[in-house]
């Protein structure tokens, strides 16, 4: 099928859809297998049907099922096999500030996508394809068949560009995603990881810095929260002390442990009150002023936060800083490093070593982010530009435009 660049006006300085005129339309989003990238357009996804429109899905089905609500309408697009080997791959490389992480995972999860993908598209003919910033098949099969797609970035570790210092790399993965381009018959290339129609960025200039250059299709949404998860905690025992939450959402890492028993070190002599999401086993011996919990009820306990310690995944930065709670950040992989350094940068946190961290550092850290106004200072102003960005409803607005 010959390819055709579809040319769409400007999003951002559009008059604005009457909701409840808005005529109902079919949105198609593509994920890959990734914890983390379902969560915010989950939620917008949730507000389309809200508001009369159809939507459904492509991906890993095993992957999309539980994060989903029932009876969502899911088109597979992935094996558990190749689901399998590419995580592997993964697991090889180091996030986006690797050529890896696109030569060895990204470039063929999209060719292991693309005919599951073509196939959604045939059988929902949607009128918008919404495609997270990895799933490649995604904008490609759009384009071939001259449907309007927007990006969504589910973590702004892509505008941070991972590879600016190395010239060479980031022509090489350029080059990648041309090539995958081409693979598929289409010869008016794009970067894919930024949709010529509509960009949804699930992030703000509060916490990237300056984004006034950016396009205006470009749309700062914010971040969208997930869900609180219901869970009993005994509130009883927080006695008023400055109190931490550690928490490490990559579950899979054997250093888990270590990190934990380290953290319960750190703050055993520290005139603070800290809770542990984690398996009382990878404790250890719990210190009298340590509250250990397989799981917590963490949008709410955040409430009653002083710092948070974290892996520096996206979705736990900004939960923390939706609550203006500043961090202390340890990234363990992916795109973990870049969302520390933003923090760092926005001034909201610090960060410290996973592996091989010693108490002396992580106490040193934990005692900044505590004493110091200016990361809860800076915390608080990106709080609220997550709360005047708009998250899922801004979204919504700017895909029904799009429609």
């Amino acid at each position: 099928m010959s390819a055709r660049r579809v040319r769409v006006p400007s999003l951002l300085g559009d008059p604005g859809v009457a909701r409840a005129c808005s005529p109902s339309r079919r949105f198609l989003f593509a994920v890959p297998p990734l914890d983390g990238h379902v969560t915010a357009v989950a939620a917008v996804a949730a507000e389309l049907a809200r508001r009369g429109h159809k939507v459904a899905w492509t991906g890993h089905r095993p992957s999309l099922e539980p994060r989903l609500r029932p009876r969502s309408r899911i088109f597979s697009a992935l094996g558990d096999e190749d689901a399998a080997r590419l995580r592997d791959a993964r697991l090889r490389a180091h996030g986006p500030a690797d050529p890896r992480f696109w030569e060895e995972f990204l470039v063929p999860l999209g060719h292991a996508m693309m005919p599951g993908v073509e196939t959604a598209l045939d059988r929902f003919r949607p009128d918008v394809v919404v495609g997270d910033q990895l799933a490649l098949a995604a904008p490609v099969a759009a384009r071939r068949r001259e449907i309007p797609w927007a990006t969504a970035a589910a973590t702004p570790a892509e505008f941070t560009r991972p590879l600016a210092d190395r010239p060479e790399d980031e022509r090489r993965v350029r080059e990648r995603i041309g090539a995958f381009q081409l693979d598929h018959g289409i010869d008016d290339l794009l970067d894919l990881r930024f949709s010529d129609h509509l960009v949804l960025v699930f992030s703000t200039g509060a916490l990237l810095g300056d984004v006034s250059f950016f396009p205006d299709h470009f749309a700062f949404v914010g971040p969208v929260l997930g869900r609180p998860a219901p869970s009993a905690f005994p509130w009883d025992r927080l006695d008023g002390r400055p109190a931490l939450l550690v928490s490490l959402d990559t579950a899979d890492d054997p250093s888990r442990e270590r990190f934990f028993r380290v953290a319960a070190e750190t703050v055993r002599e520290m005139d603070v009150q800290a809770v542990f999401a984690a398996p009382p086993a990878l404790v250890g011996e719990v210190p009298p002023n340590v509250l250990v919990r397989g799981q917590v009820p963490r949008l709410k306990l955040l409430e009653r936060m002083s710092a948070v310690v974290c892996d520096g995944g996206y979705g736990a930065v900004c939960e923390s800083l939706a609550h203006g709670v500043p961090l202390v950040a340890a990234p363990i992989r992916d795109d973990q490093p870049i969302i520390a350094g933003v923090v760092e940068e926005a001034g909201a946190g610090t960060a410290v070593p996973f592996d091989g961290v010693r108490p002396d550092e992580l106490r040193a850290a934990l005692t900044t982010v505590l004493a110091d106004g200016a990361h809860r200072a800076a915390a608080g102003r990106v709080r609220d530009s997550f709360a005047a960005a708009g998250g899922a409803a801004e979204a919504a607005d700017h895909l029904e435009k799009l429609a």
